[in-house]
Protein backbone atom coordinates (compact mmCIF):
# COMPACT_ATOMS: atom_id res chain seq x y z
CA UNK A 1 0.00 0.00 0.00
CA UNK A 2 1.06 3.89 -0.50
CA UNK A 3 1.84 6.01 1.48
CA UNK A 4 3.45 9.15 1.21
CA UNK A 5 5.90 8.47 4.17
CA UNK A 6 7.38 5.05 2.96
CA UNK A 7 7.78 5.44 -1.04
CA UNK A 8 10.61 7.07 -1.72
CA UNK A 9 11.82 8.22 -5.43
CA UNK A 10 14.19 5.80 -6.47
CA UNK A 11 17.16 6.96 -8.31
CA UNK A 12 17.18 4.72 -11.03
CA UNK A 13 13.58 6.23 -11.73
CA UNK A 14 14.74 9.39 -12.10
CA UNK A 15 17.79 8.73 -14.13
CA UNK A 16 15.44 6.99 -16.47
CA UNK A 17 13.24 9.75 -16.96
CA UNK A 18 16.10 12.45 -17.81
CA UNK A 19 17.14 9.50 -20.22
CA UNK A 20 13.97 9.88 -21.71
CA UNK A 21 13.83 13.34 -21.84
CA UNK A 22 17.20 13.28 -23.50
CA UNK A 23 15.62 11.21 -25.81
CA UNK A 24 12.23 12.64 -26.58
CA UNK A 25 13.90 16.37 -26.55
CA UNK A 26 16.25 15.63 -29.67
CA UNK A 27 13.20 12.85 -31.05
CA UNK A 28 15.33 9.61 -31.40
CA UNK A 29 14.07 7.07 -33.56
CA UNK A 30 13.55 4.20 -30.75
CA UNK A 31 10.94 5.58 -28.83
CA UNK A 32 10.65 2.55 -26.78
CA UNK A 33 9.19 2.80 -23.03
CA UNK A 34 11.41 1.75 -20.00
CA UNK A 35 7.62 0.05 -18.75
CA UNK A 36 5.90 -2.34 -20.92
CA UNK A 37 2.69 -1.80 -20.41
CA UNK A 38 2.97 1.99 -21.83
CA UNK A 39 3.12 3.54 -25.11
CA UNK A 40 4.35 7.13 -26.71
CA UNK A 41 1.75 10.07 -26.22
CA UNK A 42 1.58 11.58 -29.82
CA UNK A 43 1.66 15.73 -29.72
CA UNK A 44 2.20 15.52 -26.14
CA UNK A 45 2.33 19.43 -24.65
CA UNK A 46 5.77 18.34 -22.87
CA UNK A 47 8.76 16.37 -23.86
CA UNK A 48 8.09 13.18 -23.10
CA UNK A 49 4.69 11.57 -22.03
CA UNK A 50 3.77 7.63 -21.97
CA UNK A 51 0.45 6.53 -20.79
CA UNK A 52 -0.79 2.63 -20.78
CA UNK A 53 -3.28 2.67 -23.47
CA UNK A 54 -5.51 0.15 -21.44
CA UNK A 55 -5.73 2.12 -18.15
CA UNK A 56 -9.01 3.65 -17.77
CA UNK A 57 -8.62 7.26 -15.72
CA UNK A 58 -12.20 7.69 -15.79
CA UNK A 59 -12.51 5.87 -12.41
CA UNK A 60 -10.14 8.43 -10.88
CA UNK A 61 -11.98 11.26 -8.94
CA UNK A 62 -9.57 11.26 -6.23
CA UNK A 63 -5.42 12.42 -6.43
CA UNK A 64 -2.97 11.14 -3.95
CA UNK A 65 0.42 13.48 -3.93
CA UNK A 66 3.04 12.15 -2.70
CA UNK A 67 6.28 14.47 -1.50
CA UNK A 68 8.42 15.62 -4.30
CA UNK A 69 11.74 14.59 -4.32
CA UNK A 70 14.09 17.46 -5.06
CA UNK A 71 17.20 18.03 -6.65
CA UNK A 72 19.95 20.61 -7.96
CA UNK A 73 21.87 21.09 -11.03
CA UNK A 74 25.31 19.18 -11.30
CA UNK A 75 28.00 21.75 -9.55
CA UNK A 76 25.11 24.03 -8.57
CA UNK A 77 26.71 25.18 -5.40
CA UNK A 78 29.86 25.26 -6.52
CA UNK A 79 28.82 27.82 -9.36
CA UNK A 80 26.93 29.85 -7.12
CA UNK A 81 29.82 30.43 -4.65
CA UNK A 82 32.09 31.08 -7.25
CA UNK A 83 30.77 34.72 -7.41
CA UNK A 84 29.01 35.32 -4.45
CA UNK A 85 29.92 37.28 -1.31
CA UNK A 86 27.02 35.56 0.72
CA UNK A 87 28.03 31.62 0.36
CA UNK A 88 25.33 29.02 -0.38
CA UNK A 89 25.43 26.54 2.58
CA UNK A 90 24.42 22.87 2.46
CA UNK A 91 21.16 24.25 5.54
CA UNK A 92 20.44 26.83 2.23
CA UNK A 93 20.44 23.87 -0.30
CA UNK A 94 17.76 21.77 2.42
CA UNK A 95 16.15 24.61 3.20
CA UNK A 96 15.52 25.49 -0.95
CA UNK A 97 14.72 21.60 -0.99
CA UNK A 98 11.85 21.99 1.23
CA UNK A 99 10.55 25.09 0.43
CA UNK A 100 10.10 23.99 -3.38
CA UNK A 101 8.69 20.54 -2.41
CA UNK A 102 5.75 22.37 -0.35
CA UNK A 103 5.16 24.94 -3.29
CA UNK A 104 4.72 22.33 -5.65
CA UNK A 105 2.39 20.50 -3.31
CA UNK A 106 0.74 23.67 -2.65
CA UNK A 107 0.11 24.58 -6.88
CA UNK A 108 -0.75 21.21 -8.11
CA UNK A 109 -3.50 20.71 -5.02
CA UNK A 110 -4.63 24.32 -5.96
CA UNK A 111 -5.20 23.57 -9.72
CA UNK A 112 -5.84 20.07 -9.32
CA UNK A 113 -8.81 21.25 -7.10
CA UNK A 114 -10.02 23.92 -8.85
CA UNK A 115 -13.36 24.12 -10.33
CA UNK A 116 -15.25 20.97 -8.88
CA UNK A 117 -11.71 19.42 -10.28
CA UNK A 118 -10.20 16.31 -8.44
CA UNK A 119 -10.52 15.82 -4.17
CA UNK A 120 -6.57 15.45 -2.86
CA UNK A 121 -6.40 12.70 -0.44
CA UNK A 122 -3.25 10.80 1.72
CA UNK A 123 -4.82 7.71 1.29
CA UNK A 124 -4.74 4.62 -1.65
CA UNK A 125 -8.30 3.81 -2.94
CA UNK A 126 -10.04 2.31 -6.01
CA UNK A 127 -11.16 6.05 -7.21
CA UNK A 128 -7.38 7.51 -6.12
CA UNK A 129 -5.02 8.41 -8.74
CA UNK A 130 -1.28 8.57 -7.00
CA UNK A 131 1.18 10.83 -8.16
CA UNK A 132 4.76 10.33 -7.29
CA UNK A 133 6.57 13.49 -8.85
CA UNK A 134 10.46 15.04 -8.84
CA UNK A 135 11.94 17.97 -9.50
CA UNK A 136 15.12 17.19 -10.65
CA UNK A 137 18.38 19.17 -11.98
CA UNK A 138 17.01 22.20 -10.54
CA UNK A 139 18.92 25.67 -11.08
CA UNK A 140 17.84 28.80 -9.55
CA UNK A 141 19.58 31.86 -11.18
CA UNK A 142 19.84 34.06 -7.65
CA UNK A 143 18.74 31.88 -4.92
CA UNK A 144 18.18 34.00 -1.48
CA UNK A 145 20.52 32.87 1.45
CA UNK A 146 18.31 34.58 3.78
CA UNK A 147 21.61 36.27 5.14
CA UNK A 148 21.77 39.63 7.01
CA UNK A 149 21.34 42.34 4.55
CA UNK A 150 20.15 42.55 1.07
CA UNK A 151 20.08 39.54 -1.20
CA UNK A 152 18.83 40.76 -4.85
CA UNK A 153 20.48 40.18 -8.18
CA UNK A 154 19.75 40.88 -11.23
CA UNK A 155 19.06 38.24 -13.92
CA UNK A 156 17.46 37.40 -17.41
CA UNK A 157 15.97 34.10 -15.63
CA UNK A 158 14.84 32.98 -12.51
CA UNK A 159 16.29 29.65 -13.45
CA UNK A 160 15.01 26.41 -14.73
CA UNK A 161 14.08 23.03 -13.88
CA UNK A 162 12.89 19.41 -14.52
CA UNK A 163 9.35 17.56 -13.54
CA UNK A 164 9.92 13.72 -13.61
CA UNK A 165 5.96 12.09 -12.85
CA UNK A 166 4.71 9.09 -12.18
CA UNK A 167 1.04 8.40 -12.31
CA UNK A 168 -0.15 5.15 -10.58
CA UNK A 169 -3.25 3.04 -9.76
CA UNK A 170 -2.98 3.64 -6.30
CA UNK A 171 -4.29 0.06 -5.24
CA UNK A 172 -2.84 -2.22 -7.50
CA UNK A 173 0.49 -0.06 -7.75
CA UNK A 174 0.83 -0.23 -11.56
CA UNK A 175 2.18 2.39 -13.39
CA UNK A 176 0.08 3.83 -15.84
CA UNK A 177 1.85 7.14 -16.73
CA UNK A 178 5.08 8.85 -16.82
CA UNK A 179 6.00 12.36 -18.32
CA UNK A 180 9.07 14.18 -17.81
CA UNK A 181 9.65 18.24 -18.99
CA UNK A 182 12.00 21.08 -18.40
CA UNK A 183 11.39 24.50 -18.25
CA UNK A 184 12.59 28.16 -17.61
CA UNK A 185 10.86 29.88 -15.19
CA UNK A 186 11.25 32.66 -17.21
CA UNK A 187 13.27 33.05 -20.50
CA UNK A 188 13.25 36.74 -21.29
CA UNK A 189 16.83 37.55 -22.51
CA UNK A 190 15.86 41.52 -23.96
CA UNK A 191 16.14 42.30 -20.28
CA UNK A 192 16.87 41.77 -16.73
CA UNK A 193 14.71 41.35 -13.85
CA UNK A 194 15.69 41.84 -9.65
CA UNK A 195 15.62 38.28 -8.48
CA UNK A 196 15.33 37.65 -4.71
CA UNK A 197 13.00 34.59 -2.81
CA UNK A 198 9.38 36.68 -3.43
CA UNK A 199 10.47 36.71 -7.09
CA UNK A 200 11.70 33.42 -7.52
CA UNK A 201 8.92 32.16 -5.66
CA UNK A 202 6.70 33.86 -7.89
CA UNK A 203 8.20 32.46 -11.18
CA UNK A 204 8.65 28.79 -9.52
CA UNK A 205 4.84 29.10 -9.30
CA UNK A 206 4.02 30.22 -12.74
CA UNK A 207 6.43 27.10 -13.71
CA UNK A 208 4.61 24.53 -12.06
CA UNK A 209 1.63 26.05 -12.50
CA UNK A 210 1.81 25.45 -15.84
CA UNK A 211 3.05 21.93 -15.58
CA UNK A 212 -0.57 21.18 -13.09
CA UNK A 213 -2.68 22.73 -15.92
CA UNK A 214 -1.33 20.76 -18.48
CA UNK A 215 -1.99 17.30 -16.11
CA UNK A 216 -5.33 18.83 -15.44
CA UNK A 217 -6.37 19.35 -19.23
CA UNK A 218 -4.94 15.75 -19.57
CA UNK A 219 -6.97 14.27 -16.85
CA UNK A 220 -10.11 16.34 -17.47
CA UNK A 221 -10.21 15.24 -21.20
CA UNK A 222 -9.89 11.05 -20.52
CA UNK A 223 -12.51 11.28 -17.72
CA UNK A 224 -14.89 13.27 -20.26
CA UNK A 225 -14.12 11.26 -22.90
CA UNK A 226 -14.99 7.78 -21.03
CA UNK A 227 -18.08 9.66 -19.18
Amino acid sequence: MFTSSSIKLPFVAIAMGLCLLSAATAQAQDRTSVFENLVPVEGAPVAMAYIDPQADFSVFTRVMILDPYVSFRSNWQRDQNRNRSRRVSARDMERIRADVAALFRDVFTERLQANNGFEIVNEPDYDVLLLRPAIIDLDISAPDTMSPGRSTTFTSSAGAATIYLEMFDSVSGTVIGVAADRRAARNNLTSVTWSNRVTNTQEARRMFGNWADILRGFLDSHYMKKE
